[in-house]
């Protein structure tokens, strides 16, 4: 996303900024994610998207298990989440600019974001379908709601998806419904300043709110485990729900204030509770054994059984059908895989586009939940710039300093200790430890993201042959651009329809990243000698403040 300088006099506020006015380091950060992110991709332009959170493939050896190594646990999770970052400095971006001028910021930022779902959709449907951008989109407009939404109307949209869900059965609605309702709720910390005064103590209403599901969730739970013969499987959930709002009835109300800070410590809120809840739940998975399903019994055996009570007989019951729809979900699983290979290895482009299509509501519904994970990043981004940060990150290198000492270490050492457990995922073996082992690694990517960001900033001020890192400016200008550019040459160099080249080795497709970026970097300096905007840069300008900005120099 192309940010502005924090200059009014450099335009007005609802049309593009001047070029030349620009906080460099967010265009050398941004350029910097962008390989990563590539680095990333290119893996899932030769290998089903369904691998996606699997971790390394299975098979791999000598520099191809190097290679996949080293990007799993160095660049996977660490460069959306830079990305993201960086969405929500931009947004903090064009917030500050219209506030200082006095001037609309929703309806310019609106069409920004349906410019943006439109480039996503195009770009899943028609390229690839490891698209960002679409989600982006959606969490864009998850903070919309966040930062400006009112009760009445959230309230009412809540109450249609569930109204929807239940009259065509589309469990998806109900996940969008429950993540606009998590974004009403979160909404209480950043712009509610009521408080409920209960015996004497002052609480804000959202802290309020968290104390009360927390006891309900505390009593719910020592019910759970009184009962000898009780359901057992809500009890280790419902226990940690418990203690999670309990804890965050405590911290909302003792870190409310200043409002300045609230952006930042809902975001490292938000992000860590969402994969410390993954990481736990990966943890049980791991540790407790997989319970066995008994052998079929003759008729005869059957009704001399009587050391089965009803509930035990009805426990075993479930698992085997809880069993029995597993392994059907593998069957279709491997056959959509099969479908995906064969289409895309082989296939036409029109069969691409068709099964990609097919898949769109399931993105979309997917993008709903992920939306919580992107407003934590958005909100922190946009903590960066109107904290002053980045707005001068000469005078704030000590920070930076730290980012990188520490945040690095912490966040990839976390991975990598998670690698001790699993590097790889079989499906349809839930006790394999990997969801415990990604969770580790989700909860270190954002440390390591704003290692990386520190370290950046610090390269970009240094003295020394290490500022030569600017070089990327061009090519983070150009992000959107680039991004898309990829996967054009990536589509039509690795698919069916293309080249032909599916499988390349893991190793060979990082010299084939570092060959193309580095020609991107090249036509990038080029191109901005000449011109003010990228070409999928300024088609998103003009959409966004409604004018055709001057495109040469």
């Amino acid at each position: 996303m192309q940010e502005e300088m924090l200059r009014a006099s450099t335009a007005s506020p609802t049309s593009p900024v001047n070029p030349d006015a620009r906080i460099e380091a967010l265009d050398v950060v941004r350029g910097f994610a962008l390989f990563g992110i590539f680095l990333m991709n290119i893996e899932f332009f030769n290998r089903s998207m369904n691998g996606i959170g699997e971790g390394m493939p299975l098979g791999l050896t000598g520099v191809d298990w190097l290679a996949s190594w080293f990007i799993s646990y160095f660049v996977q999770g660490k460069f959306w989440t830079i990305f993201s970052l960086l969405f929500g400095m931009g947004f903090a971006v064009m917030l500050t600019r219209a506030e200082r001028a006095g001037r609309p910021f929703l309806a310019p930022y609106l069409r920004r974001i349906l410019g943006l779902a439109v480039f996503g959709a195009a770009h899943y449907i028609f390229l690839w379908a490891g698209d960002i951008l679409f989600s982006y989109a959606v969490g864009a407009g998850a903070l919309l709601i966040l930062l400006y939404g009112t009760w009445k109307p959230i309230l009412l949209a809540v109450l249609v998806l569930v109204g929807f869900g239940m009259a065509t059965g589309l469990d998806p609605v109900y996940g969008i419904a429950g993540a606009l309702g998590f974004v009403a709720l979160i909404s209480l910390y950043v712009r509610d300043e009521k408080r409920i005064t209960v015996r004497g103590h002052s609480l804000p209403r959202l802290s309020l709110l968290f104390l009360v599901l927390g006891v309900v969730a505390l009593v719910a739970a020592i019910v759970f485990w009184s009962l000898p013969d009780g359901p057992k499987e809500p009890r280790v959930p419902v226990s940690l729900f418990a203690v999670i709002l309990l804890v965050l009835s405590v911290l909302s109300a003792a870190y409310k204030d200043p409002p300045a800070a609230r952006e930042l410590r809902l975001g490292v809120t938000i992000y860590t509770v969402s994969f410390v809840i993954m990481t736990f739940f990966g943890a049980v998975q791991y540790l407790t054994p997989e319970e066995p399903v008994a052998p079929v019994a003759s008729a005869a055996a059957a009704a001399r059984s009587t050391d089965k009570t009803e509930a035990e007989k009805a426990a075993q019951k479930k698992l085997e059908q809880k069993k029995a729809e597993q392994a059907t979900r593998l069957v279709t699983r491997q056959e959509n895989v099969a479908k995906e290979v064969r289409i895309l290895s082989s296939g036409s482009y029109l069969e691409a586009v068709e099964m990609r299509g097919r898949r769109f509501p399931e993105k979309m519904a997917g993008d709903a939940g992920f939306a919580t994970v992107l407003v934590a990043m958005f909100l922190l981004g946009s903590w960066f710039v109107r904290s002053g940060v980045m707005e001068n990150t000469r005078a704030h290198l000590p920070l930076f300093r730290k980012l990188a000492v520490y945040g690095l270490p912490i966040g990839i050492g976390m991975g990598l200790l998670g690698s001790m457990v699993a590097v790889s995922h079989v499906a349809g073996d839930n006790h394999d430890g990997f969801q415990f082992a990604r969770g580790l690694m989700m909860l270190g990517n954002l440390p390591a993201c704003l290692g990386y960001v520190g370290l950046v900033v610090l390269m970009l001020h240094s003295q020394s042959v290490l500022s030569r890192i600017r070089v990327l400016a061009p090519a983070g200008r150009m992000a959107l651009t680039n991004y898309l550019l990829q996967s054009v040459l990536c589509s039509a160099y690795f698919y069916g329809y293309g080249l032909g080249q599916w499988g390349m080795g893991r190793a060979m497709q990082v010299v084939f990243v570092v060959c193309v970026f580095a020609v991107q970097i090249a036509l990038s300096h080029w191109w901005l000698a000449r011109y003010r905007f990228g070409p999928m840069e300024w088609v998103w300008r003009a959409f966004t403040y409604r004018t055709t900005p001057a495109m040469r120099r």
